[in-house]
């Protein structure tokens, strides 16, 4: 159980998916039974905005989208010396998408 985070730590997150396409980086891909659609896992790239009273995590994507998670979740994980290497542009950019919303806020209060 991983619940010493931080604001700002990068995170991936494995998030099942259902669909007649997986993408090139869907991962444990099976088929139905009658092969329709296929079951998958996508990494998904996100970093800690914010730790709540509860202990939960308030995770954001490079969209601006937020997702509330525990912190224990199975399916949440820190990314490894070689993944932050090879994904750290994508944290990047949802760092940058923190940056351009504290911006953007700024320009609302003038």
């Amino acid at each position: 159980m991983q619940t010493n985070w931080h604001t700002g730590d990068w995170a991936v997150y494995r998030k099942s998916k259902i669909g007649p396409n997986p993408g090139r980086r869907a991962a444990r891909v099976t088929a139905s039974s009658k092969g329709e659609n296929y079951g998958y896992v996508v990494d998904k790239f996100w970093v800690v905005e914010e730790i709540l009273a509860d202990g939960s995590l308030r995770l954001r994507t490079a969209k601006g989208k937020q997702h509330v998670i525990a912190p224990d979740d199975p399916n949440l994980r820190r990314p490894g010396i070689l993944q932050r290497l090879i994904w750290g542009d994508r944290f990047r950019q949802v760092e940058a998408s923190f940056k351009s919303s504290d911006d953007s806020m700024v320009g609302l209060a003038r």
